[in-house]
């Protein structure tokens, strides 16, 4: 094939790239967006203070739930034709929280949001998966954590902005799901890949399974849900300890967040594929993690801002390289016909990450203040040790170089 033809096929996949990471953004909304008026809420549907925080977490765990499903699916009938009806139920819920008027409609009403955007996030990632391969998918795979990234930093700015006139005009960012789903409609292939149906439905559960028994898998399941629950630590708990250290306002510990999302999206665009090609996934994956132990570890100590900036800017990038290769790993070693189902699983497993991280270590910063620090850098430490001891098995276990 010659080279203006490999620059044909690039510029094709443009537009679907970029639809693709417009819709992995919307994931990010889910919880973010009306994290900045859930005080609001809280007070005008006079809801019990034990239970606001549910409505922040909740689409973590239906996520879990139903990205494995939605990923079978995606394999099965083709991705696409599960991204499209996800993305409109993405919006049809997300808005109706703005009609809710209890605690009850509303839970339920972000219960459904999150089951749509694990439809989302499987057939998207499935999608990015199956277009690239080797080197060139590790980097898509970055470019992806970088959008996902700066959407983190974007959308509770602008969510916070919109609802200081109404906290229910908040709910309204939901709908961009309508648009994403037009883009998609028209963009995105709608027929299974050539060659997919090449394996019966037996075939693919034997190799699902099997995939799903494999102690690289297992442990990459496992990675991906203790970097979700340490990065919570640092959404979680560093604001309180900056606001009763350094007596942080808003702006101060809005500052330090998207400094390590800024990390996180530099290193994620340019680096995380670069340090995989030359030090090897496992070893990538490890010096992230360490990187992230460094970081909290030092937390508690940091009295002055140009100090906790860099650091900061540092965690992210620990995050920024650890996320994409953790993924492009998963890739590596799963078979294509069941690659949507296991990177939806793994989706869901780093969900489930966030989802217990806060009532794992409330405990711990209850009683021991700081301490939830070094409990986060201990577990980043030890999930590094991992690493490199599955590096083997990482390295040589490749379905899809």
């Amino acid at each position: 094939m010659s080279t203006s033809l490999l620059t044909n096929e690039t510029r094709k996949q443009i537009p679907i790239l970029l639809v693709l990471l417009a819709c992995g953004s919307l994931t990010t909304m889910t919880g973010s967006v009306v994290a900045p008026v859930m005080p609001e809420v809280k007070d005008q549907l006079a809801i019990d203070p034990r239970w606001s925080g549910m409505l922040v977490s909740m689409h973590c765990l239906t996520i879990f739930l139903f990205s494995p499903i939605c990923g079978i699916l995606a394999d099965r009938i083709g991705k696409a034709k599960v991204l499209i009806p996800s993305l409109i139920c993405y919006a049809i819920f997300g808005t109706a929280g703005a009609l809710a008027n209890g605690f009850t409609p509303l839970l339920i009403s972000r219960a459904l949001l999150g089951a749509a955007s694990g439809g989302i996030a499987a057939a998207s990632i499935g999608i990015l998966s199956s277009m690239y391969e080797g080197e060139k998918r590790t980097r898509i795979l970055g470019y992806t954590t970088s959008a996902l990234a700066i959407a983190s930093i974007i959308f509770p700015i602008v969510g916070g902005l919109i609802g200081s006139y109404n906290w229910r005009f908040t709910f309204g960012m939901y709908s961009l799901g309508l648009p994403a789903a037009l883009l998609a409609y028209i963009l995105l292939p709608r027929g299974k890949r050539k060659g997919s149906s090449s394996i019966n439905l037996t075939q693919q559960k034997d190799r699902l399974i099997a995939s799903l028994k494999a102690p690289s898998t297992i442990t990459l399941f496992i990675a991906l849900a203790l970097t979700s629950a340490i990065f919570y630590v640092v959404i979680i708990y560093a604001p309180l300890h900056f606001k009763q250290s350094i007596g942080a306002d808003t702006v101060v510990n809005g500052a330090i967040l998207a400094s390590r999302a800024i990390g996180a999206a530099v290193i994620s665009a340019v680096g995380a594929s670069k340090l995989a090609k030359r030090l090897g996934s496992a070893k990538a994956i490890a010096l992230g993690f360490t990187l992230m132990a460094a970081t909290l570890i030092t937390i508690p100590f940091l009295k002055e801002i140009y100090l906790i900036l860099p650091t900061a800017i540092i965690f992210g990038m620990g995050f920024g390289i650890v996320m994409p290769n953790l993924y492009d790993a998963l890739s590596k070693s799963t078979p294509k016909e069941v690659r949507s189902s296991i990177l939806a699983i793994g989706t869901g497993a780093s969900n489930l990450g966030q989802f217990f991280s806060p009532i794992l270590l409330g405990p711990v910063w209850k009683n021991a203040g700081i301490g939830v620090f070094f409990v986060g850098a201990g577990v980043a430490l030890v999930t590094s040790f991992l690493s490199i001891q599955q590096g083997k098995a990482l390295e040589t276990t490749k379905y899809g170089k």
